[in-house]
């Protein structure tokens, strides 16, 4: 297999390879994702395979907005809408119930789905494209440091995967906050991009409105 790099804004090929169940390396505000269909089964397999990654570690999907969650999550609390609304597209996921359409391999069977609404353009064209979210963890090898440009995606998985989007040196360069809200009050899973304190202080403030 010979992995595509994707120079131009026209990401119509990548789409294509996410709908057909391939592997697409996608650019986000926080690092490189490796992104497959997150409805495929199959072809979110192919990220375990490649990456080596446990298929005990649950994925998260990258949506384009707040109305996607409601599709893939049984419950999106008041909480949880007020922090979509602050930080997406942003550097913030959300865990929530996932709804009966998720494949199980995407929550590794767990009863909960990670959604985040990435601020790139090209992540988000590519998922208005394809037409579905997207299975992205970050685009290394399990246990490696995540990916922040295509060479670093390419020295990973050059002839593996089926293509790159090129979107330059991540902006962040770190992953994303990951907060948990099936528990109450919420639980930080991963301190990431997005500072605690700002999110304590979005919710004390949409909470007063």
């Amino acid at each position: 297999m010979k992995t595509v790099v994707i120079t131009s804004d026209d990401l119509s090929y990548a789409a294509e390879v996410i709908q057909r169940g391939g592997l697409v390396a996608v650019p986000t505000d926080t690092i490189y994702g490796l992104a497959a269909n997150g409805l495929d089964a199959d072809a979110v397999a192919k990220i375990y395979e490649v990456k080596g990654r446990p298929l005990i570690k649950p994925l998260i999907l990258l949506i384009p907005d707040l109305s996607a969650a409601e599709a893939f999550c049984s419950e999106v609390p008041t909480s949880a809408r007020i922090l979509a609304e602050a930080f997406w597209p942003g550097a913030l996921t959300l865990v929530l119930p996932h709804s009966d359409i998720v494949p199980t391999i995407v929550t590794a069977g767990g009863k909960t789905v990670g959604v985040r609404c990435p601020n790139h353009p090209k992540a988000l064209e590519l998922l208005r494209l394809s037409g579905v979210p997207l299975a992205a963890p970050s685009a290394n090898i399990s246990d490696m440091p995540s990916a922040t440009s295509v060479d670093e995606v390419l020295a990973y998985f050059d002839g593996v995967i089926d293509c790159v989007i090129d979107g330059g040196i991540s902006a962040l360069s770190f992953e994303s906050t990951i907060v948990d809200f099936t528990e109450d009050p919420f639980r930080l899973i991963r301190q990431g991009a997005l500072p605690e304190e700002e999110i304590r202080r979005a919710l004390l403030a949409g909470n007063k409105d």
